[in-house]
């Protein structure tokens, strides 16, 4: 190998998982498992030569074979082919790989944890913490997967050592961090696969003790004791018994503060600044006058900086540079924020404070609603502490007026485009351009000292023609730097032309706007025709598809359009085909779309984008739901979306597309139009996985309920009456009983008005279900048959199995058995014989509880496996976690405890997060059950004490039914 080229760095090798290699991100075939072994023994000794017999022991040990040392060679012959002689190379009779520091993906981990050491050696446990996730989330499944031979699976036993150890270690840092109840689940299930492990063991008691579960502490440490008396005929470790006595005393050093210094959340301290840039350079009159006025924070006041300048001037930059070199005078912390001041839609200071707070340590319990009363909260919890609050992008001195700390010894720093003369008490800077000699090293740094060394007179002339603009600098040298075919008299002369260059000479903001038409002004007219449209959605990116879409173009034109517009920096590329706007130059395009568009002009093109949305999650809709009547009801489009050839990709579309899809709908609702909410309304009934998966439930629901509103106040019935369908399903999955309730009424009153059978029949069925979780089972019955009978009037066989499943859940509660099952047996062979997907898990789901209601468990353990599959391969994470509840309610029924645990733990963990109160509150029921079974009592009446205060919170039946179980001291387990 040539050591002036050193390891190729388009190579990269994967072991945490199955061995795998790449070169430029495309895979090479690695061969045979004996191979990918020797690839994997190489890969492993960091660079180091093993002999031929090292390598042979690391194959085969003892029982190599006669032509061992043959295949040995041959295996390395074809490695060397697929990889390159000077990646595998021969030495000293044996053979060594050589690879790039950062080519190897554990050699990556290892570096990140011992980055992560040092962070928290150097107190900055949040940035540990980060590191130590990225570096487990290298993890791909069983390291060095099926790979034969003992070097392989010594190997595989040290790095899964690794990997705990490091995990431990992590698990450690959320409990510094105060995310004790997070971690809970996490423990618990590794504390069942390493039950001998003591530390674990640790971890847990005091999650559990600081999750406010002290009972179910103090259980764990009598199950581990018992354990390991049984197991090992030892007592437990020192750490052990001496956290078990401290939780007893209460120690006040275990607990999280208590009463009102909860709020102040002392041991949580954020470092929320962005990195400052290595190149940053020059501004050293900035730099004093802004760090000398930080330091009045020392002089028992409120230190507030404000600094304006215009768009791509380097303020950030400079504020970040500054809030670094000034860290040591906040030890108690730095917040940020992006207040996106540019946007349509800046920040609210309500929900920037939510997320201050949080960061502070406060519980979302704690914050309060208004806004008057989360500053004064944000105010309060600073009293007493040095933080820096960072705050960014600023729309004007009103947004930020809530931000302040309002107390001494804090300190505000404040970007804008705009002067806040109107901000009382503020120190204003107003930031100019750099100097000649300031440009000149920034370009430098970015070019390289020696491409600009021997051409300083046409990089001078370069920094000129950027008008000394840190942004048109940037822009310009990074364009160069990416060029090495270039030289910087090239570039000079490209921008010699006005007509072809950032003009940086006017200050203000009409400056900005003149730099950008300039670029603007030099586009073809196809090119500014897309740059002015694609402006125009308010999502996040835009893929290459819907832009194609927006432009009414095909993709392959679209994406030369786009790359050109990549090229001179007037969009990004986010990733491969897709693209997004920076925000300043968002808001120049879309005045420019005003300027030079028509208002008929951008409706079409957000009309075409919605059409394509439409289109092809109808598409998607229907390889899930093959043959589903739905689809027949939803609006016609004008233009075809995507055809997909499997689910997954399907899937993996509708996912990728979630957030600008969604932020379509709500330009739609924001219309007033009948096309448009129409056509919205339905694309959120094609794109319900979204709204079931409860990844993008949030977003989902902000576009039902603007539609609800706009619908309404133009009275569109239909549109009104499908969106309430909707809204009701959202209240129903997050627990909210009485308002889904509402929902679906009003929703079918509007579907008759309306004369929708789709609204009629789906509110119907979700009335039924509402009806079964307040237990008004003949009730639920006669909505289902009504609604099966709508159903089948409409000829919507998917319809029809929805509410044959939800039918059979009330025949079991009014002990109609047979019954159940025999629907549930005819739900799932409907959505068998329609080729379903997603919605087969749902049959399966009920068939299950029929089956546990039975006492057929090992046939509903079956079903509900099955169901768990289909879920988890839909990213429906809710449903994933019901499953799993069922799941342990079924080995519950069986008496298998431990399995029912360990299912109701990870049930538990989902359920909070998308599933609401009330089924939070019947998992830590069936989990109670399951501890008791298997003697942790305890811990046991500790989750059915917290299920009772949910349930009676609720003004739930199933509070009688958890108060039965606390009483009753006869029997640690209670049949379901």
């Amino acid at each position: 190998m040539d050591s002036a080229t050193g390891p190729d760095r388009g190579l990269r090798f994967a072991v945490l998982g199955p061995v795998r290699a790449w070169r430029d991100d495309q895979p090479i075939v690695t061969g045979s498992p004996q191979q990918r072994a020797l690839l994997a023994a190489l890969l492993l000794r960091g660079g180091r030569t093993a002999t031929a017999s090292e390598l042979l022991d690391a194959l085969w040990g003892e029982t190599a074979p006669t032509t061992a040392l043959a295949a040995l060679r041959s295996y390395a012959f074809r490695l060397r082919k697929a990889l390159g002689a000077d990646a595998l190379v021969t030495e000293s009779g044996g053979y060594a790989l050589h690879v790039a520091p950062d080519g190897l993906d554990f050699a990556a981990a290892e570096r990140l944890a011992a980055e992560a050491e040092k962070a928290r050696g150097a107190g900055d446990p949040v940035r540990a913490r980060e590191l130590l996730a990225t570096a487990l989330g290298m993890w791909n499944g069983e390291p060095l997967a099926g790979l034969p031979g003992p070097y392989a699976e010594a190997q595989r036993n040290r790095l899964e050592e690794w990997r705990l150890t490091v995990t431990e270690t992590r698990l450690e840092l959320d409990l510094e961090l105060a995310a004790h109840a997070e971690a809970v689940s996490e423990l618990t299930a590794l504390s069942a696969e390493q039950p001998l492990r003591e530390r674990l063991r640790c971890l847990l008691m005091l999650a559990l003790y600081r999750s406010g579960r002290q009972a179910e502490a103090l259980g764990v440490y009598a199950d581990t004791r018992r354990l390991l008396a049984d197991e090992l005929g030892v007592d437990p470790c020192a750490e052990l018994s001496e956290l078990h006595q401290r939780i007893l005393e209460a120690d006040p050093a275990l607990a999280a503060p208590a009463g009102p210094g909860a709020h102040t959340a002392e041991v949580v301290r954020p470092a929320q600044l962005p990195a400052t840039v290595a190149d940053f350079t020059g501004r050293a009159a900035f730099v004093r006058e802004l760090g000398a006025q930080l330091t009045e924070a020392d002089k028992g006041v409120m230190a507030v900086s404000a600094l304006a300048g215009i768009g791509g001037v380097g303020k950030t930059t400079l504020a970040v540079h500054v809030a670094h070199a000034a860290r040591d005078a906040f030890p108690d912390g730095q917040l940020y924020v992006d207040l996106q001041g540019t946007d349509a839609r800046p920040a609210e200071p309500e929900a920037v404070l939510g997320s201050f707070l949080r960061a502070l340590g406060l519980s979302d319990s704690a914050i309060p609603d208004s806004l008057a009363d989360r500053a004064a909260l944000y105010r309060s919890t600073l009293d007493g502490r040095r933080v820096l609050a960072l705050l960014d992008n600023a729309h004007d001195a009103a947004q930020v007026r809530p931000l302040l700390p309002g107390t001494p010894g804090c300190a505000a720093l404040i970007t804008s485009r705009v002067r806040m003369v109107d901000l009382a008490g503020a120190h204003l800077v107003d930031l100019d351009v750099m100097s000649p000699e300031e440009a000149l090293q920034l370009f430098t740094r970015i070019v390289g000292e020696e491409r600009v060394t021997s051409e300083r007179q046409s990089a001078l002339d370069v920094v000129a023609a950027c008008g000394f603009l840190p942004l048109a600098i940037r822009i310009a040298a990074s364009r160069l730097a990416a060029r090495r075919t270039w030289t910087v008299a090239v570039l000079a002369r490209k921008l010699a032309d006005q007509r072809r260059r950032l003009d940086e000479l006017r200050a203000g903001d009409l400056a900005v706007k003149a730099t950008f038409e300039l670029g603007y002004g030099q586009l073809e007219p196809l090119q500014a025709r897309a740059f002015r449209l694609l402006s125009l959605p308010d999502g996040p990116d835009i893929s290459l598809d819907a832009a194609a879409a927006v432009l009414d173009m095909d993709p392959y034109s679209t994406e030369e359009l786009l790359e050109a517009l990549v090229d001179i920096s007037l969009i990004e590329s986010a990733a491969p085909a897709r693209y997004r706007f920076h925000d300043l130059l968002r808001l120049y395009a879309r005045e420019c779309a005003d300027r030079d568009e028509t208002d008929d002009a951008r409706c079409r093109a957000l009309s075409r984008l919605l059409d394509f949305y439409l289109s092809s999650a109808a598409c998607a809709y229907e390889l899930e739901n093959p043959g589903d009547r739905v689809l027949d009801h939803l609006a016609p489009t004008e233009r075809t979306g995507l055809a997909f050839g499997t689910r997954e990709e399907a899937l993996e579309w509708l996912f990728s597309e979630a957030q600008g899809l969604l932020a379509a709908v709500q330009q739609a609702a924001s219309g007033g139009c009948e096309g448009p909410m129409r056509r919205a309304v339905d694309l959120l009934w094609a794109a319900q996985d979204l709204m079931e998966s409860g990844v993008y439930a949030r977003q989902y629901e902000q576009g039902v309920q603007a539609l609800v509103t706009t619908a309404g106040d133009c009275a569109e019935h239909l549109v009104e009456g499908r969106a309430r369908v909707l809204l009701g399903q959202l209240h129903r999955l997050s627990g909210q009983f009485v308002a889904a309730d509402r929902e679906a009424q009003r929703s079918f009153i509007l579907g008759m008005a309306a004369e929708d059978p789709l609204t009629r029949s789906y509110a119907l069925n979700l009335r039924g279900g509402i009806a079964l979780q307040g237990h008004r089972f003949h009730e639920c019955a006669e909505y289902h048959s009504n609604a099966l009978e709508a159903f089948r009037e409409d000829g919507n066989r998917h319809g029809e199995a929805a509410a044959l499943s939800n039918l059979s859940r009330a025949q079991l509660e009014l002990g109609d058995t047979d019954a159940a099952v025999s629907a549930t047996e005819q739900v799932v062979a409907i959505y068998r014989g329609l080729g379903a997907g997603f919605r087969l898990g749902n049959g399966l789901y009920a068939m299950g509880i029929a089956l546990t209601t039975t006492d057929r468990l090992d046939e509903a353990t079956v079903c509900l496996t099955e169901a768990l599959g289909i879920f988890h391969e839909a990213r429906q994470r809710f449903w994933e976690g019901m499953t799993l509840f069922r799941l342990a309610k079924v080995h519950l029924a069986g008496g298998q405890w431990r399995q029912s645990a360990s299912h109701a733990e990870q049930a538990l963990v989902i359920l909070r997060e998308v599933g609401g109160e009330w089924r939070t509150a019947n998992a830590l029921t069936v989990l109670g059950r399951a501890l008791a079974g298997f003697g942790q009592t305890i811990r046991a009446r500790a989750c059915w004490h917290d299920a009772l205060g949910i349930f009676t919170a609720l003004g739930s039946p199933e509070a009688d039914e958890v108060r039965r179980l606390i009483d009753d001291r006869s029997s640690p387990a209670v049949a379901i």
